[in-house]
Order: structure tokens, then sequence, then C-alpha cells
């Protein structure tokens, strides 16, 4: 070694100069799992979006649970799951727009105590009428409906850019551990404590969110120049605007999962299998999902999140069609579980293609619009699978959701590439 020192002096300096350039091209190291874990702010981050999200995933279920033994019974439990979810598409987009640079805290964590109050509310009034009921169904999902939006923009502030990729990882494979656990925490509780348990931990979980959000650390100075800047520059509402390509994935990503989910006992149940298997399906459904958040997080990938995000997307579609096509519980469960794989891929990259579309001070308010469209994605879609498996077979209904999102992919991917030819030409590239 010494003699290559010695012998070699502009060979090595050419040599250093090519590793410069190339560190420069391929950017910093990706951030490890335990680098992220070690920053300021993360692992109390985590702690907050546990107990903000837990409710989110809990409520529809506990709804369900609240009123089954009433004279409402399952049908005003529908009802009441219908309302939140109305208020979660109504709110998101409204308090959205109200998160951005030092009002952010404030913002979240009034939202957070508002639902929580709700829940309450809800847990409280077993035998209330239900107008008053669905009045707070519909607050219970109003009200903290932008936490999403905004705890990811915290999320984003506290780490690098380089460490963005592995922490909406991690966001996302939280996120798939909590909606894994949920319902069995739901029924858990409701049948053998009481039917507003599920409530009651809810609003527990959201009072603590609303307070623990209140120590996170800000979203920094500059988010709130670059928030300014851009309001100066364009509208707030056609900034916003800009990212309705990454908007339609979102929704064409629910349109799949609304197809996996309530198609699924139908599906079984004409294929002369058990209703009952259609839990651990999809449990193993949740859990494939973390496994690919995981992996996605473990390593860069070749092509940009726009291109990854359409990819992720097709795969995912053909996967869950694939339940259609296979025979036999097997068939169903490997098209599941790979579809699973690849949907935690899909929900990481929409949410980095966001943030190459919507000014930096914007963030939380698109990320909220984002929100809002999953749900309108998803209640479009049951309504379709409803229309179809009154008409036809349960694999046409699984068919035309993938086909569906195969549409929405097309004409995301072709605004996309008609934007990217729009920069091109603006900047005088050929």
């Amino acid at each position: 070694m010494s003699e290559g020192n010695g012998n070699g002096s502009a060979p090595d300096t050419a040599e250093a100069d090519a590793a410069v350039k190339h560190e420069d091209r391929a950017g910093p190291p990706a951030m490890g799992y335990r680098e992220l874990l070690a920053r300021r702010g993360v692992r109390p981050w985590l702690l907050v979006t546990l107990a903000a999200k837990l409710p989110v995933a809990m409520a529809p279920l506990a709804l369900v649970f609240l009123v089954r033994d009433t004279s409402g019974g399952y049908t005003l439990g529908a009802v009441l799951g219908g309302a939140y979810v109305v208020g979660e598409v109504v709110g998101a987009p409204l308090l959205g727009a109200r998160l951005h640079g030092t009002r952010l805290r404030r913002e979240l964590s009034l939202g957070l105590l508002g639902g929580a109050l709700a829940f309450a509310g809800l847990a409280l009034c077993h035998s209330a009428p239900p107008a008053l009921a669905v009045a707070l169904a519909f607050l219970a999902g109003a009200a903290p409906a932008a936490h999403a939006g905004g705890l990811r923009a915290l999320l984003v502030a506290a780490v690098p850019e380089h460490g963005v990729p592995r922490a909406l990882s991690v966001e996302t494979t939280l996120t798939q551990g909590i909606w894994a656990v949920a319902p069995a925490a739901v029924a858990f509780l409701a049948l053998s404590a009481a039917p507003g348990a599920p409530l009651g931990l809810a609003a527990c979980c959201a009072a603590l969110a609303a307070f623990g959000v209140r120590l996170l650390p800000d979203v920094g100075a500059d988010q709130e120049q670059a928030g300014q800047g851009s309001g100066q520059q364009v509208s707030r509402r056609r900034a916003l605007a800009a990212g309705w390509p990454v908007y339609l994935t979102s929704a064409a990503a629910m349109a799949l999962l609304a197809t996996a989910e309530l198609v699924l006992p139908a599906l079984l149940e004409s294929r002369g299998l058990q209703v009952s298997w259609s839990g651990p399906l999809l449990t193993a459904f949740s859990v494939a999902s973390v496994v690919g958040g995981l992996l996605y997080g473990a390593r860069r990938w070749p092509g940009g999140p726009r291109a990854q995000s359409l990819v992720l997307l097709v795969a995912m579609a053909v996967f869950v069609a694939v339940i259609a096509v296979l025979p036999g519980l097997v068939g169903i469960a490997v098209g599941l579980i790979l579809a699973g794989a690849f949907k935690s891929g899909v929900m990481v990259t929409r949410n980095l293609s966001l943030r190459e579309r919507v000014p930096a001070g914007m963030l939380a308010a698109g990320y909220s619009v984002m929100y809002a469209v999953q749900g309108v994605g998803y209640s479009l879609t049951a309504s379709l699978a409803a229309l179809i498996l009154a008409n036809a077979e349960p694999g046409a209904a699984v068919l035309c959701g993938a086909a569906l999102t195969l549409l929405l992919t097309l004409v995301s991917a072709s605004a996309e590439r008609r934007s990217h030819r729009a920069q091109s030409e603006a900047h005088g590239i050929p």
C-alpha cells in the first residue's frame, strides 16, 4: 500500500475525484433504522402517532359493537361508520389547510382533543338517540382528520433529506401494524368489558396524543418561510391542486384495498370456503404489508418515487386480480400476501411523490387532502363493489376493482409524463 501511494499520486487523485463525483450523484448514504430512531423527536413521534392512529383504526368496528345490541342494530352501526368516514373526508382538507408553520402543533392538538371528546361522548351515550350518535360520530371523524398529514410533516421535518424514505417506511410499517391489531382489540374489549369500552380507549388515546403533540419539535422556520414564499407566488389552492396525479394514485390504492377487504368474504363463500378465513387472510395481508414497508426502506431502489409508485401500484393490482383467478384457499392467500407486500411501497412512494409536487410549507395540507381522497376512493369502490355483487359473481367484482385501479394509474402516469415534458421544455431540455 505504501508503494502504491508513493508511485501513483496522480491516479490516486483521479480516483478520489471520481469517488467524490460518484458520491455526489448517489447522495449521502441511506440512513439506517437505528440512526433514524436516534434522531431527536423521532421516538416521541412514534408514541404520539401510535396514540393518534389507534382510535382511527378502531373506530369503524367499535361503532358497530357500540350499537349492535340496541334497537338500531347493525344497520345503525353501518350508518355511524358512514358518518365517521364522511367526517374524515370533510375534515381532512378543511382542517389540513390550517396546518402550516408554528400553528401546526397547536391545530393538531386542538383537533385531537375534539376527537377525544367526541369518542368519550359516544362511549357514554350507548343508548343515545340515533341523531346524537350520528353527530358525535361525524365529529369524531372530522375533528382529528388532519392528524395524518400534520404528523407526517413533523416526521419529515425531523430527519435530513436522505433519511425521509426510511422515515416514511417506518410510518407506513407502524400504520399497518396498528391496523392489524386494532380489530382484535375492539372485539376483545367490547365483548369482555362493555360495548363502549373500545371508544373509551380511543378517547384516552386521542387525549394523550393531543397532549403529546405539543411536546414534539416544531417544523422549523425554514418550512414556515417556504409556506410564506409559496403563498406570495401562487395561491395555496393552486399549489395543492398541483398534486392531483398523486392524489389519483392514492384513490387507486384505496380502490384496491376496498376490493380486497370487502369482496373477500363473498369470494370465499362463492368457492365453498369458510367465511371465517377472511380474518386470518386479511391479517396475513397486513403482516405482509409491514414486512414490505421494512424491506422498501432498507435500501435504495432504482427510479424515482413517481416511477416506483406506478410500478408498485400495477404490481399490487395484478396480485389482487390473482385472487379472482387462482383456485382454492392457497391461491387467494398467495395473491393477498403478494399484494400486501407491495402495498407499503405504494404508500411510501406516493408520499415521496407528493413532496416533489407540493411546496414544503404546504406538505401537511397536501397530505391531508390526500387522506381525504383516500376516503373518497374507498367509499366509491365499496359502492361499486356492492353494485357488482348484486348482479355478478364476486370474482367479477375483484377484477373490476383491479381494472379501475389500472385505469386510474394510467391517467396518473399520463399526467406525470405531460408534466415532466412541460418542465423539460420550460428549462430548454430537448
